[in-house]
C-alpha cells in the first residue's frame, strides 16, 4: 500500500516543481481572472460542497470528535460565502511578484534591487478546517506558488471537493492541474516522506494543535513556519471602559472558543474586580462557558471553579476560561511574559500610559488596544485571507498573508564593472 502513495506523491512533486516555474511567469492580470473564477465556483457549487462535507461530518461524530473540533469542520452556505468573498479579497489585493522592495546605486556605478520573488512550492498541514484548503490554495495561486495540502482525514471530502473545483478552474485555463494538489493518503508515513523532500518542497505550514506541529518540527529536513499554541490574554486595566470590556471579553472567548486567537485567560485589576467580575461571570456562565479562577476571582464569582496551575497557559479551545486577578499592569505583563504563547494578547484600557506599555513590553506576534484577540486574523487584517499564524520572528510574524509567501533576490545591473 504504501508503494502506491509513494509513487503519487513522487509524480505531484515532479509536477508541482514543473508548475512552481509554470506559476512564476503569470501576470497579475491573469492570476486575478483566474481567482475570481474560483471564487464564482465555489458559490455555484455550494450545495454540492455542503452534501460532500455532511459525509465528514457524519464518520467525525461517530469517532467521537471534540464540538470544538466539529465546528472546525462544518460548513452551511454562510461559511461557503465568507470563503468565496476570502478568496475575491485575495484576487483584489495588490500582486506581490516582481515588487522592488528596495533600490540603490553603489559608488562604482552598480544598480541593485531586491525584488519580490516567489517561495515555491508551499506544503501546507492542517487539520478539520476545510476552509484552510480554500484560503491556502488561493494565496499560493495569487502569489505564484504551488500548494501540497495535507488536511485531515476528518476533512477528506470536504477537501476533494474543494481541490476539484480549484482544479477544473485551472484546467479551463490551461494551467497545470498540479498548482493545487492534496495529498490523498492519511498514512503518517507518507507525511514523513513529504518533510524529508529538502529541495522539492520550499517551505512547510502546519496548522493545528501543538502535538501535530511539534511533530512536524521534529521530522522535517524544510523550513517550518510555525505556532505551536494560542494562549492568549485579555487585561481589563483599572481605566477600562467596563461596557467595553464586557463585550470584548465575550467575543474573544466565546464567538469561537474552538480557534487559536480566542481568549483563554482573563486577567483584570484589583481595582475594578468588585465592579467587573460578577456582571463578567453572568455572562459568561449564560454562554455556558466554565470559569477557573483564583481565590479573588472566586469570592465574586462563587460558582467558578477553583483554578489549578496548570489552567493558567493552558490552550483549552473550548468554553473553559482560566480568570486571575492581578495588583496592576507590571503584574499582568509578569503573567503574560511567564504563561504565554507569544501569539496575541490584549488590553482594555483608557490610560494611554498603560496601553503605551502594555504594547512595548508584550512581546506577542499581536497585541490589542481595546479590541477583542479574535481580530487576529489575516483576513480581518486585509490580507484576504491568511496562510497561518507565526509566533516565529524569523522570515514571518503573526497573521501570514501574501508577502509571508514570497522571498526576494537581488537583481545587479552593471556596465562592464569587475571587482579588484
Amino acid at each position: 500500500m504504501s508503494g502506491a502513495w509513494k509513487d503519487e506523491l513522487t509524480g505531484v512533486l515532479k509536477g508541482a516543481r514543473q508548475a512552481a516555474a509554470e506559476a512564476a511567469r503569470w501576470s497579475p492580470v491573469f492570476k486575478r481572472k483566474l481567482l475570481l473564477n474560483i471564487a464564482a465556483a465555489i458559490t455555484k457549487n455550494a450545495t454540492a460542497l455542503i452534501n460532500e462535507n455532511r459525509k465528514d461530518l457524519v464518520a467525525a461524530r461517530a469517532c467521537g470528535i471534540s464540538a470544538a473540533m466539529i465546528d472546525r469542520l462544518t460548513l452551511n452556505e454562510k461559511r461557503i460565502r465568507a470563503m468565496a468573498e476570502g478568496v475575491r479579497a485575495v484576487a483584489s489585493l495588490k500582486d506581490p511578484i516582481g515588487v522592488v522592495l528596495a533600490k540603490w546605486k553603489r559608488p562604482n556605478g552598480l544598480r541593485i534591487q531586491k525584488v519580490a520573488v516567489p517561495l515555491g512550492v508551499i506544503l501546507m498541514i492542517y487539520e478539520s478546517r476545510p476552509n484552510v484548503t480554500v484560503e491556502c490554495a488561493a494565496l499560493c495561486l495569487k502569489s505564484s506558488n504551488v500548494a501540497i495540502l495535507r488536511g485531515g482525514r476528518e476533512a477528506m471530502a470536504s477537501n476533494r471537493a474543494f481541490v476539484k473545483i480549484f482544479k477544473n478552474v485551472l484546467k479551463k485555463h490551461a494551467c497545470s492541474s498540479c498548482l493545487v494538489n492534496l495529498v490523498a493518503t492519511t498514512d503518517y508515513a507518507a507525511l514523513d516522506f513529504l518533510l524529508e523532500q529538502e529541495g522539492k518542497i520550499d517551505l512547510v505550514i502546519p496548522r493545528g494543535g501543538e502535538q501535530l506541529i511539534r511533530r512536524v518540527v521534529a521530522k522535517s529536513r524544510i523550513p517550518v513556519v510555525k505556532h505551536y499554541q494560542g494562549i492568549c490574554h485579555v487585561y481589563v486595566d483599572k481605566k477600562a471602559d467596563l461596557r467595553k470590556a464586557l463585550a470584548i471579553t465575550l467575543n474573544a472567548k466565546l464567538q469561537r472558543p474552538g480557534v487559536c486567537n480566542a481568549m483563554e485567560t482573563l486577567l483584570v485589576h484589583q481595582d475594578i474586580a468588585a465592579k467587573f467580575l460578577p456582571e463578567a461571570g453572568r455572562l459568561f456562565r449564560d454562554g455556558g462557558c466554565e470559569v477557573r479562577g483564583d481565590a479573588v476571582t472566586l469570592k465574586y464569582i462563587p460558582w467558578a471553579k477553583r483554578a489549578k496551575a496548570g489552567d493558567y497557559g493552558y490552550e483549552f479551545l473550548d468554553k473553559i476560561l482560566a480568570v486571575r486577578v492581578v495588583k496592576d499592569l507590571e503584574e499582568a505583563i509578569l503573567h503574560i511574559e511567564t504563561f504565554g504563547s507569544h501569539h496575541t494578547d490584549a488590553i482594555v484600557t483608557t490610560d494611554q500610559r498603560a496601553a503605551r506599555i502594555f504594547k512595548a513590553r508584550v512581546d506577542s506576534s499581536s497585541v490589542m488596544v481595546n479590541a477583542s484577540t479574535r481580530f487576529s486574523d489575516g483576513f480581518e487584517y486585509g490580507f484576504g485571507a491568511e496562510i497561518g499564524i507565526s509566533t516565529d520572528k524569523v522570515h514571518a510574524r503573526g497573521p501570514m498573508g501574501l508577502e509571508g509567501l514570497t522571498s526576494y533576490k537581488y537583481i545587479v545591473e552593471g556596465h562592464g564593472q569587475i571587482r579588484t
